[in-house]
């Protein structure tokens, strides 16, 4: 459907929608859907399909010149992929290439006006180009001191007041748990309430050391426990007990970080197309190295006083390395590329170009920051742990970007420009997809190298991939697949537009404790009192695929579904109904001109936060149309009916 098309059936799906009125009763004027069986009983010889499962592997490939600039218009002629060693031809091959400025700005002056469309009315139509790349900024308190959080808003603020239009971007919060602070959407207004909301409030971390000042704030090259703390007034606990806390306290943090990124990667998994995750925080090492404070230069160890004469500068070392491994496979797996951007910009007494960033593991070594001072003097083994740390976690940050070809911002104190950059060097890329050389899923590690046959081009993609079957578990039994309805209601996920739609939600006056019929509620979260909302949704039925009788009537099925969730993204009640239809010829014409109304109800708790999702769903075509609302964006009965320009009130 091209713009103009789109543009016109849109604005008369509007018009008819404020002609209806808040006084109208819109009917989902259909019956329960039937199952259809051939006659005799028996599925007729065109509803028999063979289905040939092929493993499939997709591969996203970012081609920057020498000026770190995209290329474009490349053939798959001009790549050369090998899959453990062997030469692979993709079966696909798709450039996906961002607007340029010049095209941006068209697309803002051609894509239509929406009218207002009232208090409570809501639609999923969106100019944006659903095949354009999600975003998703990921804002770390865990790892990261509020000094630098402060930093990150308003630098994200001051990205999102010159975004550049039809950017989807949905924003994550990463305290104490992953949570959803804003779901996809290319509206600036929206996304910037968002990162002032409370949710999105500063917090500090308990597992920093330095969880307000900013600094690595890991604590293993201060030296505070060898030179601020009386170790005999320890109970003879000593350096080794202290050093050897904080790496626990380290892997508690390592820990939730990563199980936050495979939520994250199950999340968007579901969600198809390439997913640049931009990733602000500090202090996240893959290794802790052995406390060289606790030795001797020729490597002995010689306690203090009171210490414990079992000391060793080994016992404080750790490890994430394979843990890391396996959370950029999932993330990698799901179309993922990560982009971590040090929240901390430049620090230190760095005297290397602020600017650099990196394109592989190897480039960490470029990036050791230089020594801390305080009153001209320096304690050589506490810089010592400070390199080591501060490489450490930049070195994380390399190659969780490395292996899922993404790229790291690191020692630049403009955040802005970094998102800029990563949301730029992520929309251009060509995706391919082969099949293994193996022709199927054989659970073993497999190297991917790609080249391209034009000189001084470099290279981001994913580096392997474990060949596991997608339709099982760990254990090796069938899991259930996510199918494109289930992915179109996840909580915060793009709201898809196959099926334009719009809803108006009218909340009831009063409350209630007793659910009405059809709810399927979650006993342990959903709790009385409640409030009552019918939903008044209008379909645009142009791409429901229909289907002609030898009467010359029209037949159809809908599904429409819709969805409670609370704050943490959990589903407290559901409502689902199903119709088939039988049109006659004027009256599907009349749908087509006019939309198709239905109406359904659905409660929600009074306490708390909540969001609706709803969702229309074509079986016939796998068509999908959804939309999001927050409840507390709802305004009253009385709000909906007052005069235009008077103040509204929220329901609750």
């Amino acid at each position: 459907m091209n713009t103009a098309m789109m543009s016109s059936r849109i604005s008369r799906l509007w018009r008819v929608q404020i002609l209806l009125g808040l006084a109208a009763v819109l009917v989902f004027a259909v019956q329960p859907a039937q199952p259809q069986a051939a006659p005799g009983g028996s599925p007729s010889q065109s509803q028999l399909t063979l289905q040939v499962r092929v493993p499939l592997v997709l591969e996203d490939v970012v081609v920057l010149d020498n000026k770190n600039q995209p290329v474009h218009n490349l053939k798959a002629a001009d790549f050369a992929i090998t899959d453990e060693g062997k030469p692979v031809v993709p079966q696909s091959f798709d450039e996906h290439a961002a607007p340029t400025p010049a095209q941006q700005a068209a697309m803002q002056a051609a894509a239509p006006k929406p009218p207002a469309l009232g208090v409570n009315v809501f639609t999923n139509y969106t100019p944006t180009p659903p095949n354009s790349p999600l975003n998703i900024l990921l804002l770390d308190a865990l790892n990261t001191p509020i000094t630098d959080q402060v930093t990150v808003r308003q630098q994200m603020l001051k990205y999102l007041g010159a975004q550049p239009a039809g950017a989807r971007i949905a924003i994550f919060g990463l305290g104490s748990r992953l949570y959803l602070l804003q779901g996809f959407t290319s509206d600036p207004a929206v996304l910037k309430a968002a990162i002032n909301s409370k949710g999105a409030h500063v917090q500090a971390s308990a597992l920093l050391d330095h969880p307000v000042d900013a600094g690595s704030g890991n604590g293993l090259y201060d030296d505070g426990i060898d030179g601020g703390i009386d170790n005999s007034g320890l109970l003879g606990m000593g350096r080794t007990f202290l050093e050897f806390l904080q790496t626990n306290i380290t892997t508690q943090r390592v820990d939730r970080t990563l199980d936050a990124f495979n939520q994250l990667a199950h999340y968007l998994s579901a969600l198809p197309g390439r997913k640049n995750l931009i990733w602000f925080s500090a202090a996240f090492p893959i290794d802790i190295a052995p406390d060289l404070s606790l030795a001797n230069s020729d490597g002995t160890v010689t306690p203090k006083p009171g210490e414990d004469v079992d000391i060793d500068p080994n016992k404080v070392a750790a490890h994430y390395g394979e843990q890391v491994r396996q959370t950029d496979e999932l993330l990698a797996r799901s179309q993922v590329a990560l982009y971590p951007v040090d929240a901390r910009g430049l620090f230190g007494n760095h005297e290397e170009d602020a600017s650099s960033s990196s394109y592989g593991p190897s480039a960490a070594s470029a990036h050791c920051i230089g020594c801390s001072q305080s009153n001209g003097t320096v304690d050589a083994q506490s810089n010592t742990n400070f390199h080591q740390q501060v490489a450490a976690e930049h070195q994380t940050m390399n190659q969780m970007a490395y292996d899922t070809g993404g790229k790291a911002f690191i020692n630049n104190n403009d955040l802005k420009a970094a998102v800029e950059s990563a949301i730029a060097f992520g929309s251009n890329c060509y995706t391919m997809s082969y099949t293994p050389p193996s022709g199927k899923w054989d659970g073993k590690y497999h190297k991917i190298d790609v080249k391209v046959n034009h000189p001084g081009l470099h290279l981001s993609y994913r580096r392997g991939y474990y060949a596991d079957d997608p339709a099982l578990d760990s254990h090796g039994k069938k899991q259930a697949q996510t199918s494109a309805m289930q992915a179109a209601m996840l909580h915060g996920a793009p709201a898809p537009g196959e099926l334009l739609l719009d809803a108006r939600v009218i909340p009831d006056d009063g409350t209630t404790d007793k659910l009405s019929p059809g709810s399927h509620p979650d006993s342990k979260l959903m709790q009385p009192p409640y409030r009552s909302y019918t939903l008044d949704t209008l379909l645009d039925i142009h791409n429901m695929k229909m289907t002609r009788t030898d009467t010359g009537s029209y037949e159809g099925s809908l599904e429409f579904t819709v969805l409670v969730y609370n704050a943490a993204g959990e589903v407290v009640n559901t409502k689902t109904r199903s119709a088939h239809f039988n049109l006659p010829p004027g009256r599907y014409a009349d749908l087509l001109a006019h939309g198709l109304s239905a109406s359904q109800s659905i409660d929600v708790p009074v306490k708390g936060s909540y969001f609706l999702r709803i969702g229309m769903h074509d079986p016939a075509s796998c068509n999908i149309g959804a939309v999001e609302i927050p409840v507390a964006a709802l305004k009253s009965r009385q709000a909906m009916l007052a005069p235009a320009g008077q103040s509204a009130t929220a329901p609750q």
